[in-house]
């Protein structure tokens, strides 16, 4: 392999290792949410309207729940986020729908 062949390869390597994973979530399937110190669970029906999400997410065992929902049309999405330190970036998850799937994406861990 030639060396500017090797370093495009390093480059996309590091690049992906980086990127973003999104599972694809079915109607009333729950998926877990991990916002460090906050975290719960999120699912959707399908209604005439649109996407019906619901995210519940406490902090711990014993905090209080806090409950988002929200509609979403094609191409919309809602973003769930903590703060972090200051300097850090937050813990986000995004909730996507494109079409008639809905996607949840978590930063990749490093």
């Amino acid at each position: 392999m030639s060396i500017p062949r090797t370093i495009i390869a390093s480059v996309s390597a590091l690049v992906l290792a980086g990127v973003a994973h999104a599972d694809e979530l079915k109607p009333i399937q729950s998926q877990d949410i991990d916002l460090g110190e906050v975290s719960g669970v999120a699912y959707y029906t399908v209604e005439r309207d649109g996407f019906h999400v619901v995210a519940t997410l406490a902090e711990g065992e014993r905090g209080t729940p806090v409950r988002l929902q929200a509609v979403l049309a094609s191409g919309e999405s809602v973003v769930l986020s903590t703060p972090r330190a200051a300097g850090s970036a937050p813990a986000t998850v995004t909730i996507s729908r494109h079409g008639d799937s809905l996607f949840v994406e978590e930063p990749a861990t490093n």
